[in-house]
């Protein structure tokens, strides 16, 4: 009995641990990092996530490694985190020296240099998580040195690097409906969210519902995503698939 009250114990540990909302709110994240959390609301994002204590997680196209950390943080020791980052993110000497000093504070976040297309696949994913960056795989760019992704391809080598019952987490900025991925990517970095549902069905994936915690009104779609006056309050769908 005792034996299994100490089990039972320490499992809850482990899921207090994990809590949203203690994830967020526990000390060490820089300052620039933690003052994103009001429009980005990851606690929340977190716990409609379907990502468990102990996950494989891959995040793609990482940027400053915002969710990079809190995943980590989230799946805990036993899980790890796949970071992804282009090439010309870490030519820059302060970005390179932030994901040194992310990685010694979380021991379970490995990083890969490489646009998504070329770099390489982690196998056996529990999840993998697009924070605002599932339209730059429609977007290219010589001067930035990102290449042209075959997005079905990609997406195929996707789905299977991820176990069965393995989630993808889409968040982006809600695009103009029927307009060029393409074309949309390169002049606003937004995507129609109907084409993000038919990738993910085409490669396999099964549709697991939508979050509307990041919705607003007010945004013009056709606005680019890093206007002063819109930027981190662009209207952004939650899209959660899952491999059958």
């Amino acid at each position: 009995m005792m034996k299994r009250i100490l089990a039972l114990a320490a499992v809850a540990g482990l899921l207090a641990a994990a809590a949203p909302v203690d994830v967020v709110k526990a000390p060490g994240r820089p300052e620039a990092m933690a003052a994103l959390d009001a429009g980005r609301k990851p606690a929340d994002v977190l716990a409609q996530s379907l990502i468990r204590p102990g996950a494989r997680v891959m995040d793609v196209m990482a940027g400053q490694g915002y969710y990079t950390e809190l995943l980590a943080r989230h799946v805990g020791a036993k899980g790890r985190v796949i970071a992804i980052e282009p090439v010309n993110y870490m030519e820059d000497a302060k970005t390179a020296a932030a994901w040194a000093d992310l990685q010694k504070r979380n021991r379970n976040v490995e990083l890969v240099v490489g646009a998504p297309g070329e770099a390489a696949m982690p196998e056996k994913l529990d999840a993998a998580f697009f924070h605002l960056t599932y339209h730059d795989l429609y977007w290219q760019s010589e001067k930035f040195k990102y290449p042209r992704t075959d997005v079905d391809a990609y997406n195929a080598r996707l789905f299977a690097a991820l176990k069965p019952g393995g989630v993808v987490l889409i968040i982006d900025h809600y695009g103009v409906p029927g307009m060029d991925s393409r074309a949309q990517a390169d002049k606003t970095h937004r995507i129609d969210a109907a084409v993000v549902k038919a990738d993910m069905a085409r490669a396999g994936f099964r549709f697991a519902g939508s979050v509307p915690i990041l919705e607003l009104a007010g945004d013009d779609p056709k606005m680019l995503v890093f206007d002063p006056a819109l930027r981190g309050k662009t209207n952004r769908f939650y899209y959660r698939f899952v491999k059958p």
